[in-house]
């Protein structure tokens, strides 16, 4: 699931992750993401961090839902407090705007790694 309120970031990332041979369900509203969440558990979720819902809303109704999920955050308003509540809440990684698409790939890949090893 890849959650974002900018369209052209969220249409991107679908190509993207698709072309690597993943399932991938895209949002431009957090409150269409939580529906679809209650629908459906999702593996890995990369969610924007300011949008008409909080990205930490999305983060607990995704753990609350599958407590193996991992919860990416992408954000164009890192800051350190962010930062520091991401890695207390156990988000799987932060990653601040504008980021390397490389790292994300690295990051979605790494999440998928351990959902299969445990």
């Amino acid at each position: 699931m890849v959650i974002d309120d900018e369209p052209i970031v969220v249409k991107r990332l679908k190509l993207i992750f698709e072309k690597m041979g993943y399932e991938v369900l895209i949002y431009t509203s957090g409150k269409e993401a939580l529906e679809a969440l209650e629908k459906e558990p999702f593996d890995v979720v990369v969610t924007d961090l300011k949008m008409d819902i909080d990205g930490f809303e999305i983060f607990e109704k995704a753990k609350a839902l599958n407590p193996q999920a991992k919860i990416i955050i992408i954000t164009g308003y890192a800051d350190a407090q962010s930062a520091r509540r991401a890695v207390q809440e156990g988000v799987f990684d932060f990653i601040p705007k504008p980021f390397r698409l490389d790292d994300l790939k690295k990051s979605v890949m790494k999440a998928i790694e351990q959902l299969e090893s445990s």
